[in-house]
């Protein structure tokens, strides 16, 4: 297994599930052990030989709403695609009836599992009735979500145009609904509008953050129309708990972030199907930003990690060389589905497998034809396993997908 914070790879492990609790009560960590009668009076024991137990999957950006409208701007740019005043995604999800939006919600929820993704953090445009229709697709699947909604009220007067009344009360109740705020990104808000919607979260205790420089497009736009960068203009007006993207980000504002412990989401598959390039996720760990990643809009990209590890090793290796090596270690691309989007969203007893923590986990056969022989799990799991290496997927100690 791969078991604690630092993703420990232990060859030999015995286990315990508290069905009452949920939790994992008991590692073995001797290496090389046999364990196999540790827990013989256990209600249910099950010889795991051959298994690999990871941390299940925390997918820590997506869009799933608009799954209804798979490649349908496979040819076209990037505010041509998901802009959303005048974008073709705000236009399909406008016209499209709630109950096929839902029907895709769900798709994709299921998908997502199949793939060892039991955590998902989606950013639910549509106001109120958008946060509504994620949760009542989301009724009887057995996963973890963040509802994170919006108002879809954008201002454009002047930095101090507040939003109107009838709009602060939508978010109000959004902010109730949902578990917090994911906005489109600051250049399309104003700073009060900004304030107000920051001191909602706060007051509610809720999770607060936004799209940021995600193409040089978005970049130009604030400096020309504030004078400032994006993050630079965001950290004058409030501290977001995480920004998604930062694809054109600067050092400077690496650094900020890192400073201020703000995380951050990447979304490298996204990014390239949209060409707008590829985030310096190597410079923001050298920086010491908290990095995590998500899939994006189900529009543009299919919602699995394991192809977004792969993409991120191989082009780390190809674009970026140390001292110490050649690319991002691959350890730490699995702490970025796993341990450090838990962190980023204050998802508690999530992220890793230890005494005290949820028993999220997926089993990965290690005798399947992609990963045998597996001379180096982190690298095995980064770059050969997918989703038919899964034999099963386990939430709160209950196998939700596969068999063991």
């Amino acid at each position: 297994m791969l078991y604690g914070s630092n993703l420990e790879f232990i060859e030999r492990a015995s286990i315990t599930v508290d069905d009452g609790t949920c939790i994992i009560k008991d590692v073995d960590i001797g290496r090389g052990s046999n364990n196999a009668d540790t827990h013989a009076d256990a209600d249910c024991s099950i010889d795991c030989e051959g298994l690999l137990m990871i941390p299940s999957f925390i997918n820590a950006h997506t869009h799933v709403a608009d799954s209804i409208a798979k490649d349908v701007t496979y040819n076209l740019g990037f505010n041509e695609s998901i802009h959303p005043v005048f974008g073709v995604k705000g236009r399909v999800l406008s016209k499209s009836m709630s109950k096929h939006i839902m029907h895709f919600i769900r798709s994709s929820a299921l998908a997502m599992l199949s793939k060892g993704i039991t955590t998902f953090i989606d950013f639910r445009e549509q106001g109120l009735n958008g946060v509504s229709m994620l949760r009542e697709s989301m009724d009887g699947i057995a996963m973890r979500y963040l509802a994170l909604g919006r108002v879809e009220h954008y201002t454009y007067a002047g930095d101090d145009e507040p939003l109107p009344e009838k709009a602060i009360e939508e978010a109000m109740s959004v902010a109730d609904m949902a578990d917090g705020f994911g906005l489109s990104g600051a250049n399309e808000y104003s700073r009060k509008a900004l304030e107000q919607l920051a001191s909602i979260a706060a007051s509610r205790g809720k999770v607060f953050g936004m799209h940021a420089c995600e193409s040089e497009e978005s970049r130009a736009y604030s400096m020309e129309r504030f004078g400032m960068s994006e993050v630079s203009r965001i950290l004058s007006i409030t501290r977001p708990d995480f920004l998604v993207h930062m694809t054109v980000a600067s050092d400077d504002e690496l650094i900020a972030l890192a400073s201020k412990g703000i995380g951050i989401v990447v979304c490298p598959r996204a990014n390239a199907a949209l060409g707008v390039g590829m985030p310096r996720v190597w410079d923001m760990l050298r920086f010491g930003c908290t990095v995590a990643i998500g899939t994006d809009n189900v529009m543009l990209n299919s919602p699995d990690l394991f192809r977004e590890m792969d993409y991120l090793w191989k082009v780390s290796r190809l674009m970026y060389k140390s001292d110490e090596g050649r690319g991002i270690d691959a350890r730490e691309i699995i702490k970025m589905v796993t341990v450090n989007p838990a962190r980023i969203f204050r998802l508690n007893r999530l992220g890793y497998l230890a005494e005290g923590m949820y028993a999220d986990a997926i089993f990965i056969d290690k005798y399947s034809v992609d990963m045998m022989p597996m001379h180096n799990p982190y690298t095995a799991i980064v770059h050969r396993a997918d989703a038919s290496s899964i034999r099963a997927v386990m939430l709160n100690g209950k196998v939700v997908h596969g068999r063991l």
